[in-house]
């Protein structure tokens, strides 16, 4: 019988996660998708608008979703709407996955959300019409995100949209958190706002470097409150990752994570030039990464990949990630 190590069990452990995370949820609910246009991926990317668009110049509120293409045949989702006059009404990120030619879908919260296209047209919908109050959790004022838009040509309205470049709402253990990030001049602001806690709800905002990939949440350190974890990216070629994280204390108030930058370890960091994928497996924070040889170029890593896995523990000042374990295997073999 072949017994696995610690390490190799949690680079499959890291592995089997990525993969689950990419994948749609597949449900019988699928069923009910009917492929009825053939579309390829360019027919269906750009801007979409409400019919209120069209009246924008005289006051009307009007909501907005942009299509663009994202790997292995998906598309990002990006629903934004008027901001100049109010809050903005509706906002919602999703990356959907291919169903057919004409029809994309997204697992959010375990339910399955549903894109169709048609004739310069795209309709939101929930795979079951049970699920449809879950499209009106990322619209305020009774809004929702169900509906049909129609395609436009250019760009959207910039002196009216909604800046916000990514929104992201977790919750977990009665505690949610809504992160969010936009343009402010030339820098981008992360806001993440908590709701749920006992004493001290305030949303913290502070200046990242490059853009926000996504974010989870779980309970790391078991203790009854959540932490929720950010994963950012620099802009550039490199794509070095980085994690801002904050922990719930009782309930009562949330504190900001140290994460140790990756070059403070000379060991770990040999043959590292960013690209970093980032996952929790369980109650441990992974950190995944190639590994490059002196010879080789930006895109063509030839030294494997290298696995450090994080835990969450108390120190001096606030709680910080320690390092718990590395492993380097071959992704070519």
């Amino acid at each position: 019988m072949i017994k696995l190590t610690n390490s190799a069990l949690l680079v499959i452990a890291f592995l089997a996660i990525v993969s689950c995370k990419n994948e749609a949820k597949k449900t019988d609910t699928q069923e009910t998708i009917k492929q009825e246009t053939v579309a390829t991926i360019t027919d269906v990317t750009g801007n979409y608008v409400s019919s209120e668009y069209e009246k924008r110049n005289e006051g009307y509120d009007w909501v907005s979703v942009a299509v663009k293409p994202a790997a292995n045949d998906n598309i990002k989702i990006a629903v934004r709407s008027r901001a100049d006059k109010k809050k903005p009404t509706c906002t919602f990120d999703a990356l959907a996955k291919k169903a057919n030619d004409s029809t994309y879908t997204a697992d959010i919260n375990g339910k399955t959300v549903v894109f169709s296209f048609k004739n310069k047209q795209i309709s939101i919908a929930t795979a079951n019409k049970e699920d449809n109050s879950l499209l009106n959790f990322y619209c305020s004022g009774g809004g929702s995100l169900a509906g049909s838009y129609h395609k436009i040509e250019g760009n959207l309205d910039q002196t009216q949209i909604d800046k916000t470049i990514f929104r992201k709402n977790v919750t977990l253990q009665g505690i949610s958190f809504s992160i969010a990030t936009k343009k402010n001049g030339m820098e981008t602001e992360l806001t993440v706002t908590p709701y749920g806690l006992e004493i001290d709800n305030s949303a913290v905002t502070q200046t990242i470097d490059g853009s926000v990939v996504d974010a989870e949440i779980e309970d790391l350190n078991s203790d009854g409150s959540p932490e929720v974890l950010i994963y950012t990216k620099s802009d550039g070629s490199g794509s070095y990752g980085n994690v801002i994280g904050f922990s719930v204390n009782n309930k009562k108030s949330m504190s900001q994570i140290y994460f140790p930058p990756i070059t403070d370890n000379k060991e770990l960091s040999k043959g590292y030039m960013g690209h970093d994928k980032f996952t929790i497996i369980e109650t441990t924070l992974a950190q995944r990464f190639p590994i490059y040889k002196e010879e080789d170029s930006n895109a063509n890593p030839t030294g494997g990949t290298r696995q450090i896995t994080y835990k969450l523990v108390d120190g001096e000042a606030s709680r910080k990630f320690i390092v718990e374990n590395s492993t380097e295997f071959n992704t070519n073999n």
